[in-house]
């Protein structure tokens, strides 16, 4: 069976974003090897308030798994409610990240270290924020009847994307808050 072209057109933007944060990636592990001190004296992560920012979203994530199994199953009432709950999760991450900005003891001006930390950090917290307004366009959606069981490729290519800020997340707390 052959991909639906807007399915197969989210994958194409998705390995196109990967190769953005490939290069974030790079940058960042390029950098960390070519200093004695990384992160730099002075810089104090919030270790504990990033870990329960990846759990959130890795609930929001895993309840777009339900909403999808329920959006084909035709129970769009529960696929709403799991929708809503990756919503409320997403956005309590994006709260926490923004707490954790204002803590921060450096700036993205302050040397190298906070310039890729913000570029790695800002930018996913762009895709976290794209991602909310499309759950929630995906949420409004899904009071269509033009989104059923076997027509929902929007709905399927709309969880793809979330399901891809979640796992560039694992990757940059891994790097940045656990490894260092």
């Amino acid at each position: 069976m052959r991909a639906h072209p807007l399915v197969f057109g989210t994958v194409l933007f998705l390995a196109s974003e990967l190769m953005f944060f490939a290069a974030l990636f790079a940058s960042y592990f390029d950098l960390r090897a070519n200093r004695a001190a990384w992160p730099p004296p002075g810089v104090h992560l919030n270790v504990p308030e990033s870990a329960v920012g990846t759990a959130l979203l890795l609930v929001a994530s895993i309840v777009m798994v339900f909403a999808t199994k329920a959006m084909d199953r035709q129970r769009m009432t529960a696929a709403r409610w799991w929708t809503a709950t990756a919503v409320i999760a997403a956005v309590a991450f994006i709260v926490l990240s923004v707490h954790g900005y204002l803590g921060n003891t450096f700036g993205i001006a302050t040397n190298a270290y906070g310039s890729i930390y913000y570029a790695m950090t800002g930018f996913h917290l762009l895709h976290v924020t794209v991602g909310v307004g499309i759950l929630l366009a995906l949420l409004i959606g899904m009071r269509s009847p033009a989104l059923h069981a076997y027509h929902r490729e929007g709905a399927e290519a709309m969880t793809y994307y979330w399901h891809f800020v979640f796992i560039v997340w694992i990757g940059i707390w891994a790097s940045v808050y656990v490894i260092q």
